[in-house]
């Protein structure tokens, strides 16, 4: 066995009194540092790659990382194929976790809360935006099922090119009535700074009203052991 590997996470660490208060303005600012790191750097290939954790009817916890492509006041989002087995794990039990990680900044947000799905509307202009070859393979892929090669999927993804040819349009491909959006509803959203020694800041925004993730009198800021 070769030795382990260790370092030391040199990251800038966070102080309570860099926190806004409520959780949306730090949200964005690191997800929006994070693509400019990509920018500058090149070392954060996807700023909005995101892990989302459910857990199926009989209890089973399944993680995979999708896009963030929705964040706002309600919530970071993302979309998939409902009969998916992340939106059937949904459908059986809404409760989700999620974490935006990115190691080279040493930084992390982690999200916990429930899942709703988006309006028609949201989805279907999220969807038009697709690029074209995105918007049939909606169509083409039966997400999460056994599949008996490749070729079955490449059948399907050709005939639906033939149903519906690329015209330039946003609208040649309808959106699908399985797919669609979930936002996070959220109940924590925790900002994790790697330090030095592994004495890490974890600060968490912990639910205590109603309001929205912009709403600073639905938030209290409690600090975490690492």
């Amino acid at each position: 066995m070769q030795p382990i590997k260790r370092w030391d996470y040199a990251g800038e660490g966070l102080d309570e009194h860099d926190l806004p208060a409520a959780p949306l303005p730090l949200i964005e600012q690191w997800v929006q540092d994070a693509a400019d790191r990509q920018e500058a750097k090149g070392d954060v290939p996807e700023p909005d790659a995101i892990s989302v954790a459910t857990v199926d009817a009989e209890g089973q916890p399944h993680v995979r990382t999708v896009l963030m492509r929705y964040l706002g006041a309600d919530g970071p989002g993302f979309y998939t194929n409902y009969t998916s087995r992340k939106g059937l794990d949904l459908q059986a039990d809404p409760k989700i976790a999620a974490a935006l990680t990115w190691p080279p900044m040493f930084r992390a947000i982690r999200f916990v809360g429930v899942a709703e799905k988006m309006s028609v509307e949201r989805s279907t202009h999220y969807f038009r935006s697709r690029p074209y070859g995105s918007r049939i393979g909606a169509w083409a892929s039966e997400q999460s099922r056994p599949a008996a090669g490749r070729a079955q999927l490449e059948a399907a993804v050709a005939s639906y090119e033939q149903k519906w040819p690329d015209t330039g349009s946003p609208e040649d491909v309808p959106l699908p009535d399985f797919w669609g959006g979930y936002v996070v509803r959220c109940d924590e959203v925790e900002f994790w700074a790697g330090r030095s020694s592994r004495l890490h800041d974890r600060l968490v925004f912990v639910r205590t009203g109603d309001g929205d993730l912009a709403d600073a009198n639905s938030w209290e800021i409690e600090r975490r052991q690492p």
